[in-house]
Parts: structure tokens; C-alpha cells; sequence
């Protein structure tokens, strides 16, 4: 895990990612499909990835004036939102768009943004290499890049990744972050031995093993808490566990993701993905000025809005993109 973009242990088929913890877990069901079992928001990684084509990956640029930019989304309430910021933002520079969103998983995504029914697609970096069969040595954002960049088949192309992440973590709660002196996931190799990790059932075959190669850590117990992991760690059922960096239960329940410093949860940044004859260089340049302004702070905060206050994805993209000087 530690040497190469793996694949996320989240599945296309898994659900979506008394008193308030109730209330929160039921929002985890909707808040977003990255809560469920882990890594992979658009799913599919299991699945037979269409058979990569020769090395693309530069800035998409040609589209003919006045043609429309097919937005797409999956369907889960992060890449709706995230799809209608992209939407919004073409429409400020004067962009055709049309949207197409709560479509489904990857397997069909993809296709149909290779065959140009789709014009744009909000992806995560990471996943969508391990999808492609790719592999990179280095785990940061720019090495998965170049990585995909070779990978893609040529009618596609990444676009400037945002710094915004929805990935792993290893969470705690408060009350453990202090008894412990927990900051970094390599803090907990003192104490690891004491403490139960909880998480989707396929994050112990997936992660026990690089969680010892990459940090010597070896847990009392692992517990396979899947939806309702935040709510465990809150309640001290774990005190440890894996809980998607944009789940808004990490502020609602006051949890603290622990860093990782080692880097072994792969970039899993928000990256449109194009078709490079759907969209010309005005296209380009408002979704990279989009990536510019996003992070995962700001994401987890829209997805309170969304998931959480139950506000509409497209107001909520609205007063994003003007905060931001994007509309």
C-alpha cells in the first residue's frame, strides 16, 4: 500500500457512504457514497476496466464554438454537488452545458465519456488509476497524475487536480486524541496493542497488513463497523477508525483524523476528467480555476450543507462559486 496506488476498499454495490448519533447515522446512508466501505467514491474498481489506450493526459482544448459540455456525476450527493459546481462554473464563462448527473457507477460513467456522450466527469485521482489498471511508486497527487496521464486512453484527459481529498483515514475521537497524545497515525504504534480498529469489512484484508509494513501497527481488535464507523468511535465501541475525509460526521461528532505522515492512503484528490474533444480551452480554464479554489476543508464544509442541513447541491454550488469569485 505504501508502494503503489492500491485499490481503495470501497464497492460499487455498498451503501451510501437515540437522539443525534441516530440522526447522523441515518444522513451517513445519504451524506455520501465515500462513507460506506472505503476509497473508491465512484466504485467499480472490482470490475473489468476498459482496455487503457495510448498515453494522453494533456489539457483538453478543440471542442467546437457554441458546442454543448455534457456534465455528468455519479449518484451520490459529493459528485452531484461537485458536477454542479462544474456546471455552474462553464456556465459563468459562457459554456453550452448541459447536465447529466445521479447517473451511476464508474463501469458507466467511463464509457460513456469516452464515447463523448458525457463531456466532463468529477473523478478521484487515485481511484480512477487503480480502475485503469495503473500503478504509481509514489503516492503524492503529481506522481498519480503523471501515472494517469499515461494510462488514459487518448480521447481523454485529466485536468488540474483540486487539493481537496476524499480518502482514508484513521480517525479517533477527542477524548482518545488527548488520553493518547494521538496527532499521527504513527503515534499509535505505542498504543495500538490497547485499542480496537473499526471499519467496512473489506478494510482489514485490505489495510491490516500495510498498516504493520508501513507503521508497525498491530490493533487488539478489528471490528467491522461499516456505515456506522464515526458513530462507534464516538460512542468508544472502537477507537479507532477508517472514516472518509469528507464525511461530515468528522465535525458533527468532533472526531480527529490522525495525519499520515508515511503517506499510506494514496492521493484521492477531486480532478475533472474530460473528454478532450468535448471541451475547448474557455471549458479548460474554468474547471482548472474550480480545482484552484477547492479543498478538502471547504468540501467537507458543502457536504455539511448538503448531507447534513439538507440544502440544495446546486444553491449550495451557487454560494460556492460566488464566495470564491468563480460565477
Amino acid at each position: 500500500m505504501s508502494t503503489s496506488v492500491s485499490a481503495p476498499p470501497r464497492v460499487a454495490t455498498a451503501g451510501r457512504r437515540a437522539g443525534v448519533l441516530a440522526a447522523l447515522a441515518a444522513l451517513a446512508l445519504t451524506a455520501t457514497a465515500c462513507s460506506s466501505s472505503g476509497g473508491d467514491p465512484l466504485g467499480g474498481k472490482d470490475s473489468a476496466a476498459p482496455a487503457p489506450g495510448s498515453a494522453s493526459g494533456s489539457a483538453a482544448t478543440g471542442a467546437p464554438a457554441g458546442g454543448t459540455v455534457v456534465v455528468g456525476s455519479a449518484n451520490f450527493p459529493e459528485n452531484v454537488l461537485l458536477g454542479s459546481i462544474y456546471s455552474q462554473a462553464l456556465k459563468a464563462k459562457g459554456v453550452k452545458v448541459e447536465e447529466k448527473f445521479n447517473i451511476g457507477s464508474r463501469e458507466v460513467l467511463y464509457g460513456q465519456l469516452q464515447s463523448g456522450s458525457l463531456s466532463v466527469l468529477p473523478e478521484y485521482n487515485g481511484s480512477l488509476l487503480a480502475y485503469l489498471g495503473g500503478k504509481s511508486a509514489d503516492p503524492s497527487t503529481a506522481a498519480v497524475n503523471a501515472e494517469l496521464a499515461k494510462t488514459l486512453p487518448a480521447a481523454l484527459a485529466v485536468l488540474d487536480s483540486s487539493p481537496a481529498e476524499d480518502k482514508d483515514t484513521l480517525s479517533v475521537s477527542q477524548e482518545t486524541a488527548d488520553k493518547f497524545g494521538l496527532k499521527s497515525i504513527a503515534d499509535l504504534a505505542a498504543k495500538a496493542g490497547e485499542l480496537t480498529i473499526g471499519g467496512p469489512p473489506e478494510f482489514k484484508s485490505r489495510q491490516e497488513q500495510p498498516l504493520k509494513d508501513v507503521y508497525g501497527l498491530t490493533f487488539k481488535e478489528w471490528k467491522s463497523t461499516g456505515d456506522t464507523t464515526a458513530n462507534a468511535i464516538k460512542d468508544g465501541s472502537v477507537q479507532v477508525g477508517n472514516v472518509f475525509s469528507t464525511d461530515p460526521k468528522i465535525a458533527q461528532l468532533k472526531l480527529v483524523p490522525l495525519t499520515d505522515p508515511k503517506s499510506l492512503f494514496a492521493a484521492q484528490n477531486v480532478t475533472p476528467l474530460v473528454n478532450k474533444a468535448k471541451v475547448d480551452a474557455t471549458a479548460t480554464g474554468a474547471l482548472n480555476a474550480v480545482s484552484a479554489k477547492l479543498d478538502t476543508e471547504g468540501l467537507l464544509a458543502l457536504m455539511k450543507k448538503v448531507a447534513v442541513d439538507k440544502e440544495d447541491p446546486s444553491a449550495v454550488a451557487k454560494d460556492w462559486l460566488k464566495s470564491n469569485g468563480l460565477s
